[in-house]
């Protein structure tokens, strides 16, 4: 009878286990564990800056828009995140990230000086649409107040890119059978004190946290039309009065 020690397990017993000094199994192929990551804001804000670029060129629709932007901002992983570009020009590509700790002694990287912005624009306080359509948008200045006219027709006023001149922005309002949009960046403060006559005059108001952020108010009337100004998420203001005067 052969007593050695390499004799065979006898059957209905479990498997010896795994010696301290034996390697772990192998991940599944095809697993990417970058993707499993957790997103942070920044990465949620560089995809949805991509998806407004996508729309403004037209590639993508409202709805598709709409419907990117918002889970963009609910992803919980990179995982997540990649398949809302995807099919973009402006794709980033796939995810890769280097899960290693640089040494300690480790030079920090230099920092990326940023391109100058290019001088903002100087627009006319008045705004007129009639029968036809207006818009303002990107990186203009504006003052202390604006007058926006449409008659069966249309103005768009976005001031999320736009730089502040004065602290407090007065934005007048005559709709008659035509509608005016208001866009304004989600860190300032929105007041509205305007009527609608057989139409609508809509301000989704908000106070920034800042009290020294600057001011935009919306007054006016509607009348067989509409007025419309809310804030836009993801769109911040950087440049206004009281930051130009610390230098």
């Amino acid at each position: 009878m052969d007593n050695s020690p390499e004799q065979q397990q006898p059957q209905g017993q479990p498997p010896a286990p795994m010696k301290k000094n034996e390697p772990a199994p192998a991940p599944a192929p095809g697993t990417d564990l970058a993707a499993e990551l957790r997103a942070a804001d920044a990465d949620r804000e560089r995809v949805a800056d991509l998806l407004r670029d996508a729309y403004a060129e037209g590639r993508l629709t409202v709805d598709e828009h709409a419907e990117r932007i918002e889970a963009a901002y609910n992803a919980r992983t990179f995982g997540e995140l990649e398949p809302l570009t995807r099919d973009l020009p402006s794709h980033p590509g796939p995810i890769r990230h280097n899960l290693t700790k640089p040494p300690l002694d480790a030079p920090a990287p230099a920092p990326q000086q940023q391109p100058p912005l290019p001088p903002a624009r100087a627009e006319s306080p008045t705004m007129i649409a009639v029968f036809g359509a207006a818009a303002r948008k990107g990186r203009w200045r504006v003052g202390s107040h604006l007058k926006a006219v449409a008659v069966f027709g249309g103005v768009e006023i976005d001031l999320t890119d736009a730089v502040f001149e004065s602290p407090e922005v007065v934005i007048e309002v005559v709709a008659v059978f035509g509608g005016v949009e208001v866009r304004v960046p989600e860190n300032v403060t929105l007041q509205g004190s305007g009527a609608g006559i057989f139409g609508g005059f809509d301000v989704r108001e908000q106070t920034s946290p800042d009290p020294y952020a600057p001011v935009v108010r919306i007054k006016g009337a509607a009348v067989f039309g509409g007025c419309e100004a809310k804030p836009k998420r993801g769109k911040k203001l950087k440049e206004w009065v009281r930051r130009q005067l610390e230098g």
